[in-house]
C-alpha cells in the first residue's frame, strides 16, 4: 500500500511506521485473520483508489457491519471484501452488543456442569460467530437463540445454554477461524467429559501468549490428560482435573480458560495473573461468583 514501515531484528519491536501516501491494493492473506483484514480496511479508506481483501476462509465481519453503520459503502461478494479510498465516516451515537467470545465462558461452563441453565442477555448473535454456538451443540449442549434486535447491523438478542449430554468432539481447520479465540475454552469441555480434539489453530501460538503450549501445560497442572501438537492440541476425557497452582501468564482467555476447568477439580485452583481478565472481562470472576451461587 506503500507504507514505511520498519521493525527490529527478526521483524520484531519496535516498529516504526511513517505516515505518507498510500495506495489501494488487492491484498489475498494466506491465513485467515480478521483483525489482518480490517487493519487493511481501515487502511484502504485512507488510500487512493480501491482496496480488496479476499480472505481463503470467511472470517467475522464485525469491521464491515461498522465501516457500514458509520456510513461507508462496502461490497462483500462471498469472501471478496471491497471499498473505496477517501470516504468520510460520520460520527453517530451506538450501542455494542454484548461480546460473544466472552459469553463463550459462561456458555461453556452452562454446558458442562449438570443442571445448569444460563440465559445471557443483550448479547451479540453476529451469524460469522455462529461457530462457537454449533460446536457447544455437537458436544451436546443444548442452546438457544432469540434474536430481539438489531443495533448498528448487528443483530441482538438472548442466548440460553444448558447441561446436556456430553460427546467427543472435533474441531477441524475449516472451523478454526470461527471459533479461534474460543478454542482455549472449548478445550475445557475435555476435562469434563468428552475429548475435545483440535486441528489447523497454529494462529494460537502467536496470540497473548503461545495459547497452545500454555493452555495445554497449564490444564496438565490441574490433571488432565492433554497434548500439545503442532497445530492444535487434545484433551481427552477420563481424567478428573485434581486443582492447583497455574500462570495465566498474562492472557485473558487463559486466565478464564482455567476458571472453568477449575470448575470441575476435586480441590482448589490458584491462578497466578488472574487479573488479566480485565483485558476483555473485568466483571468475569465476579459473574462467575454469582451464577455458582445461584446454582
Amino acid at each position: 500500500m506503500g507504507a514505511a514501515v520498519t521493525a527490529g531484528p527478526g521483524d520484531r519491536p519496535p516498529v516504526i511506521i511513517h505516515g505518507g501516501s498510500l495506495q489501494g491494493i488487492r491484498f489475498a492473506p494466506d491465513t485467515p485473520s480478521a483483525q489482518v483484514k480490517s487493519a487493511v480496511l481501515l487502511a484502504g479508506l485512507q488510500a487512493s483508489g480501491e482496496t480488496c481483501v479476499v480472505e481463503p476462509a470467511s472470517t467475522r465481519d464485525h469491521t464491515e457491519r461498522a465501516l457500514a453503520a458509520f456510513g461507508a459503502t462496502v461490497t462483500v461478494d462471498g469472501r471478496s471484501i471491497t471499498l473505496q479510498g477517501g470516504q468520510r465516516l460520520k460520527g453517530r451515537a451506538l450501542r455494542v452488543p454484548g461480546d460473544l467470545s466472552s459469553a463463550a465462558f459462561m456458555a461453556v461452563a452452562a454446558s458442562v456442569l449438570a443442571g445448569s441453565d444460563v440465559t445471557i442477555t443483550d448479547v451479540g448473535l453476529n451469524p460469522s460467530r455462529a461457530g462457537l454456538l454449533d460446536v457447544l451443540r455437537r458436544f451436546g449442549a443444548q442452546v438457544d437463540t432469540t434474536i430481539e434486535g438489531d443495533w448498528q447491523g448487528e443483530p441482538v438478542g438472548r442466548l440460553r445454554v444448558r447441561h446436556g449430554a456430553m460427546r467427543d468432539l472435533v474441531i477441524t481447520p475449516a472451523e478454526v477461524p470461527e471459533v479461534i479465540d474460543e478454542l482455549p475454552v472449548l478445550a475445557t469441555l475435555g476435562t469434563f467429559g468428552g475429548s475435545v480434539t483440535v486441528s489447523g489453530a497454529g494462529e494460537l501460538r502467536v496470540k497473548e501468549s503461545d495459547r497452545i503450549a500454555e493452555l495445554v501445560a497449564g490444564l496438565r497442572l490441574l490433571g488432565a490428560d492433554a497434548e500439545e501438537r503442532p497445530d492444535g492440541f487434545q484433551v481427552r476425557a477420563g481424567a478428573r482435573l485434581t486443582g492447583g497452582a497455574v500462570h495465566a501468564h498474562h492472557d485473558h482467555r487463559l486466565a478464564m480458560a482455567f476458571a472453568i476447568a477449575a470448575l470441575g477439580a476435586t480441590a482448589p485452583t490458584t491462578i497466578e495473573g488472574a487479573d488479566a481478565v480485565a483485558v476483555s472481562y473485568p466483571a468475569f470472576f465476579e459473574d462467575l461468583e454469582r451464577l455458582a451461587r445461584e446454582g
